[in-house]
C-alpha cells in the first residue's frame, strides 16, 4: 500500500487528474448500466457521427472520458499513466492539457469526417485518441531534442505508436481515425507550442 501511495504522489498532478476523471466517469456509468452497451452509451455521451453532424458537438469531448468495459478503461489508462506523465514533465501542465484535450477532440473530429463520407457509423468512445496525441507530442519533442527524452527515444516511441495503429487496423471494432488524427494533432500541437527546446525547466516551474 506504501509502494502504491509513493506511485501516486510520484505523479504528475494534471495527468493523473485526467487518469482519475476516466476512471471515475467510467464508475459512475458502471453503477448506472452496461457500459458494454452501445445504446446505453450513447444515451450517456458517446461519440456518433449522425448526432454530431446534426448539433450534438459535445460528443466529441464527453466521448473522450467513457470506455467499453473495465478492459478497454485499463488498457488506455496504463498507458496514459506512463506516457502521459513523460509528456506534463517535459511541457508543463497548461501544455499538456491543451495536447491531450485538443489532440483527443481533433482525433475524434476526423473520425466524425471520415464516418460521414463513408456512411459506416458506428458509436465510438475511448481515450485513445487524446493518448495518441500524447504520443504525437512525445515523437516531435524525441526529434527536437535530437532523438532522445529522458529514457525515451524515437526507436521506441514511433515503433510504438505505429504497432498500436496496425493492432488497431488488425484487431476490429477500433476507430483508427480517431488513432491516426490523435497522433498526427498531437504532433503538431507540440511542434507549434514547444518548438524551442532551451528554457523548459523554468516554463515548467512557471506553468
Amino acid at each position: 500500500m506504501q509502494d502504491f501511495k509513493e506511485f501516486i504522489r510520484s505523479r504528475q498532478k494534471a495527468n493523473l487528474v485526467i487518469v482519475a476523471i476516466n476512471i471515475v466517469v467510467f464508475i459512475v456509468l458502471t453503477l448506472l448500466g452496461n457500459t458494454r452497451d452501445a445504446r446505453f452509451m450513447l444515451a450517456h455521451g458517446a461519440q456518433f457521427a449522425p448526432f454530431v453532424a446534426y448539433g450534438e458537438y459535445y460528443r466529441v469531448v464527453t466521448s473522450m472520458f467513457m470506455h467499453f468495459g473495465v478492459e478497454h478503461l485499463f488498457s488506455n489508462m496504463v498507458i496514459l499513466i506512463f506516457l502521459g506523465d513523460v509528456l506534463e514533465q517535459c511541457v508543463g501542465k497548461l501544455r499538456y492539457l491543451i495536447i491531450y484535450l485538443a489532440g483527443g477532440v481533433a482525433g475524434n473530429l476526423l473520425s466524425v469526417w471520415f464516418a460521414l463520407r463513408s456512411g459506416d457509423f458506428a458509436v465510438s468512445a475511448g481515450a485513445s485518441g487524446a493518448v495518441f496525441a500524447v504520443i504525437g507530442g512525445l515523437i516531435w519533442l524525441v526529434i527536437r531534442d535530437r532523438g532522445r527524452l529522458g529514457n525515451y527515444s524515437g526507436r521506441r516511441l514511433i515503433p510504438m505508436a505505429v504497432l498500436s495503429i496496425l493492432q488497431g487496423i488488425t484487431a476490429g471494432g477500433v476507430d483508427n481515425c480517431a488513432h491516426i488524427g490523435g497522433l498526427a494533432a498531437g504532433f503538431v500541437l507540440a511542434l507549434l507550442l514547444c518548438f524551442r527546446g532551451s528554457g523548459r525547466a523554468k516554463r515548467r516551474e512557471e506553468l
